[in-house]
């Protein structure tokens, strides 16, 4: 027999996607209404226009035909400015106590007071064009798929570009002041792509860019993570400057290409890493190392022996070597992205590799 309580007990286990919390703890649920087999009942969403209304619909009218409901009506509202408030408050109040407690996971870094507690990554190289985001990305999803909760900082932000390479067409959620990542293949992603119109151009200097990373780091209710990947600009400017200040404790991969010049360039990344921040290199990546042709015969159009060679100098492994190509997915594909290689795809199998010797190299 269909009650409220059972409907509302039913509920406790449907999450609201970007807070990952029951919709009946946010206090969503309410009006509940109903008429022998037929239900209805009102949702309240934190914001009007909520990108995940779809989804929030089919989990709740899921749940309550499990109980034998026949027909389900759902109609939305959206909080009051002086819910969001309170509820923002409370999120603020939960992040500012996870993250000055002690970590609790084998491996965690200590954080940085006010900031995540969590294993940082940044991902960095010596020159642009060398796929040092298209590494970030797969790298973050590669981790995704083992279990671990993972999110990506775009710290590129000239030439932020994780977003599109990742097929993410919403916006995050802003309550109050709080900043909600948009997930995608179960990686959370906060990017400068997000705030800019129209694919504008950034022509910030330094001192703001340093604070729209802390704002990343702050402001975004990142929930609990195993690692935060940074998609660094390249080079070594102002930005990885900042992120030694603010994360002293994060670990850095440098991507580079087999071409001997890329390589050069990148050993200044590392070297930078070395001895101005003082950030553990995990090791290299490189990247583009050949092209596979129609034969099936590797052709080695960027040269060899770039990586291997920043490895040898910086004194850490060759993480792998990705070759050259495209995901291959299709626009129609409800899945597509330009950039992310599926765990079927060979490459998406070298990520996965990449996955477990970061994973392992951090825990131990």
């Amino acid at each position: 027999m269909l009650t409220t309580e059972s409907i509302m007990e039913a509920l406790r286990e449907v999450k609201d996607p970007e807070l990952n919390k029951s919709l009946v703890s946010l206090n969503m649920i309410r009006n509940i209404q109903i008429q022998g087999n037929d239900v209805s009942l009102d949702v309240i969403l934190t914001i009007r226009g909520c990108p995940l209304k779809i989804k929030i619909q089919e989990d709740v009218e899921n749940a309550i035909r499990q109980l034998g409901a026949e027909r389900v009506t759902v109609t939305f509202g959206a909080m009051t400015d002086e819910e969001r408030a309170a509820l923002s408050a409370s999120l603020r109040a939960e992040q500012h106590a996870s993250r000055e407690k002690a970590p609790t996971q084998s491996g965690k870094a200590p954080s940085t007071p006010g900031i995540p507690q969590t294993n940082y990554i940044a991902i960095a190289s010596g020159k642009g064009g060398v796929g040092k985001s298209t590494v970030t990305v797969n790298l973050a999803v590669a981790l995704a798929r083992a279990g671990k909760k993972v999110g990506i900082i775009d710290a590129d932000i000239y030439g932020f570009s994780v977003p599109d390479m990742m097929g993410i067409e919403q916006r995050p959620t802003v309550i109050d002041e709080v900043i909600l990542p948009v997930e995608r293949y179960g990686v959370k992603v906060i990017s400068m792509g997000f705030f800019v119109e129209d694919n504008a151009p950034v022509v910030w200097r330094g001192p703001i860019l340093g604070k729209m990373l802390r704002n990343f780091l702050h402001e975004v209710h990142w929930g609990e993570l195993d690692y935060l990947l940074l998609d660094l600009p390249p080079g070594t400017g102002d930005i990885a400057l900042d992120v030694h200040q603010m994360i002293p404790q994060s670990k850095e991969i440098i991507v580079t290409t087999p071409h001997a010049t890329a390589a050069f360039v990148a050993a200044r990344a590392g070297a930078m890493a070395l001895s101005t921040t003082k950030h553990e290199i995990l090791g290299v990546v490189e990247n583009m190392s050949w092209y596979t042709d129609r034969n099936g015969d590797k052709e080695y159009v960027f040269g060899r022996g770039g990586g291997e060679k920043l490895a040898e100098s910086l004194n850490v492994e060759l993480l792998c070597q990705i070759p050259l190509g495209a995901p291959g997915n299709v626009l129609e594909d409800p899945e597509y992205s330009p950039s992310v290689y599926s765990t079927n795809h060979p490459t998406g199998k070298l990520y996965d590799e990449l996955a477990r010797k970061v994973t392992q190299a951090i825990t131990t």
